[in-house]
């Protein structure tokens, strides 16, 4: 029996280096033992992103499946939203996406899904399918399964521009970061009349032109190209398409929930918005503003995704750039949210930075990290919320833990996947920013030490 290294389990899917921890001996396994999860039997969509280690990845966890009983379906190379699409459109049993979202060329990995879409993650059937792999517990069935390959590009077209309505003649100035997205953003965009600046738009999965993960370093040249052409905004993917950045028409990067509340503002319906707790408080403001309730979640899609439909929200998203649409189940997809960015900038006239100039900001660090071996980091984390819970500071332990000051607040919590200890923060000033930050920087190096020597 093969073994296999136990880092490659994460908290929301399986991820390692292609050739040495991820291997299509694993592969095989992981099919195995999700079809084993699933019974030994029904229905599994395996799609894969542009990577090159992708087809014989697919191929191999298919393989497992099908000696599991389970039948498989292929559409090919598809973005992740679209599995997620394809589980629900053909009522199958489970979905595998094999991809490594952002991570470099080298990667690859396994995003599982439940009937409906559930995320298979940390809490939702992970740890059973690690059992299965680590301890040989998987299932071959008397009934070997089948395989089809099918094309569900036009059903998922249809799908996405029944819920939006974008006016013609937008100007948008796109980063496809080599990725999934260039394989189907360009007919929705014909098809609307979108005038699209693309760069990287030719798939590949070496990703020639950035790691495929849109953020200030890499988008560098988006924002020049907003600029330079005079585009109505711009929008950068990650490598499989359930992440998305916007700049608007001055070239200014949006996070996550800066988006969210460009949207909150646009919704013409209240009910809860649920969003994660490194928001800005701004995001908060706005909900309010606009007469919703707002709805605090921890960092991660399967809290948000669940959170979503179970809450039956209106709207969610993270800061990270997931945004959570009701319209598609509760999905995460960067291409809808195009569509619902184009819809609003068409539909209301206005520059996007118009609109973003009337969001409150507040002065705010970028994640830290801090080196914490595994085994200490949820301690140290627990130490650091007693420790402002004992100055009468108000706490929240939705993730780690968040202390509210008057004018700020501080964010520390354990990384899902590292070993590590995040912090962030945010205040009316800078010069209170600085106050909240450091203080809180030098508490965590205090504890941490009192376990790392």
């Amino acid at each position: 029996m093969p073994r296999f290294p136990e880092h490659v389990f994460r908290a929301y899917d399986i991820r390692g280096v292609y050739g040495e921890d991820l291997t299509e001996d694993l592969a095989r396994e992981v099919g195995l033992a999700f079809g084993t999860f699933l019974g030994n039997r029904g229905d599994v969509v395996v799609g894969r992103d542009v990577r090159l280690s992708g087809e014989r990845l697919a191929q191999e966890v298919s393989q497992g499946l099908i000696e599991a009983g389970c039948n498989v379906i292929l559409p090919g190379i598809i973005t992740t939203p679209m599995l997620y699409f394809s589980v629900v459109h053909l009522d199958a049993d489970g979905g595998v996406q094999v991809t490594a979202s952002h991570n470099p060329p080298e990667w690859n990995g396994f995003k599982l899904v439940s009937r409906g879409g559930d995320t298979v993650s940390e809490g939702a059937g992970m740890e059973e399918v690690k059992r299965l792999i680590l301890e040989g517990g998987s299932k071959r069935s008397g009934r070997r399964g089948s395989i089809k390959k099918i094309d569900l590009t036009q059903p998922y077209i249809e799908h996405l521009l029944s819920r939006v309505d974008v006016e013609p003649g937008l100007k948008v100035a796109i980063d496809y970061s080599n990725g999934a997205t260039s394989l189907i953003f360009p007919r929705i965009a014909e098809l609307i009349g979108m005038r699209v600046e693309a760069l990287n738009a030719k798939p590949d999965g070496r990703f020639p032109g950035h790691l495929p993960e849109p953020n200030e370093e890499t988008l560098k040249p988006l924002q020049e190209l907003v600029k330079r052409v005079g585009a109505d905004f711009g929008a950068g993917f990650d490598g499989d398409g359930d992440r998305i950045v916007f700049v608007d028409d001055r070239g200014r990067l949006l996070t996550g929930d800066i988006t969210l509340a460009v949207f909150v503002k646009f919704l013409d319906k209240k009910g809860k918005v649920v969003f994660d707790v490194s928001s800005t408080s701004a995001l908060r403001e706005v909900i309010e503003a606009r007469g919703m309730e707002p709805v605090e979640m921890r960092v991660g899609r399967a809290f948000l995704l669940r959170a979503v439909r179970e809450l039956g929200a209106v709207i969610g998203g993270e800061k990270s750039n997931h945004l959570y649409f009701p319209e598609l189940n509760g999905f995460d997809d960067a291409v809808f949210a195009l569509l619902r960015m184009a819809e609003i900038v068409s539909k209301s006239g206005r520059r996007l930075s118009e609109i973003v100039d009337e969001i409150p900001h507040y002065p705010n660090t970028p994640i830290k990290t801090f080196h914490c071996p595994d085994q200490y980091k949820w301690k140290v984390v627990e130490e650091i919320a007693s420790h402002y819970e004992s100055l009468g500071v108000r706490v929240s332990r939705i993730d780690g833990v968040k202390a509210y000051f008057d004018d700020g607040w501080v964010l520390v919590r354990a990384s899902n996947t590292m070993p590590e200890v995040k912090m962030t923060a945010e205040a009316r000033s800078v010069e209170r920013l600085r106050e909240i930050a450091g203080e809180a920087e030098e508490l965590i190096k205090k504890t941490i030490s009192k376990y790392v020597r």
